[in-house]
């Protein structure tokens, strides 16, 4: 008899006979044990953190919320099975980082061999969490490269998802491994440093007016010289925010 600890899945899938397939595939393995169905993005990200799934078999290709999205959202360290029907550089990409990937259609055989590799993976997972860089960083660096430039913000409040329209931010503010998003009167906090947020705006829209400081150059109403002769943006809605020499020379330029 088997001692294997069960590996608790997540199906994310917004296709019902797609989810119908894995489930019946999964049933041949006496270690998985299923606790999650989702049909969309938003299910998964509350399975997430009502169920804490050991895995999760994601699609990619999903309506509001897509794969990438809840890759970005569920955590760095999740270990997760790409099902995918995607553009071959973004394979490349999963070969590299993700525990693996499922080509649709696949295999009973294809599959079982993914999930050695998930077994393997959460086997070590200690291992897995001491890399240099986070992978799901490097991943989303990777695949986000033919997205940009980011129409939306995605930020998680435990089992809730906040989508920010770029159009909207006024401003962001580091916070160490965090980011500030100050948008419709709102102050949104999401982990990820300022210098990957900067990566994927619009650089025509939003400048890097100060180390600590991004603006949304529309909503910029005046520039002002401040007390120690160190310029100070003026927002339309009333906040000052410092300017530093390089800042000041990006944002001319823009202007």
């Amino acid at each position: 008899m088997s001692t294997e600890p069960k590996i608790r899945v997540a199906i994310v899938d917004d296709e019902g006979p797609a989810r119908a397939i894995l489930r019946e595939l999964l049933s041949a393995h006496a270690d998985i044990d299923i606790v999650a169905e989702c049909a969309n993005g938003f299910e998964a990200v509350k399975a997430s953190s009502d169920l804490a799934p050991d895995l999760f078999l994601l699609d990619i290709q999903m309506p509001k919320l897509d794969g990438f999205d809840v890759l970005e959202l569920v955590g760095r360290d999740v270990a997760v099975i790409f099902v995918t029907a995607y553009d071959s550089y973004a394979i490349r990409a999963f070969e590299i980082h993700a525990v693996d990937y499922l080509l649709k259609p696949f295999s009973g055989e294809r599959l079982a061999a993914a999930l050695d590799r998930a077994r393997e993976r959460l086997r070590s997972r200690e291992a897995a969490t001491t890399r240099e860089a986070a992978p799901t960083r490097e991943l989303m660096s990777a695949v986000r490269q033919d997205r940009v430039p980011l129409q939306r913000l995605l930020v998680r409040d435990r089992a809730d998802v906040h989508v920010v329209p770029v159009e909207t931010i006024e401003y962001i503010e580091s916070q160490d491994d965090y980011v500030a998003v100050k948008a419709g009167g709102r102050s949104y906090l999401k982990e990820q440093t300022l210098g990957e947020l900067e990566s994927l705006l619009d650089p025509r829209a939003f400048v890097r007016i100060h180390r600590r400081f991004i603006l949304n150059v529309s909503r910029l109403a005046k520039i002002e010289m401040g007390i120690t002769d160190n310029r100070v943006a003026v927002l339309t809605g009333g906040a000052e925010l410092p300017i530093s020499r390089a800042g000041y020379a990006r944002l001319r330029d823009l202007l």
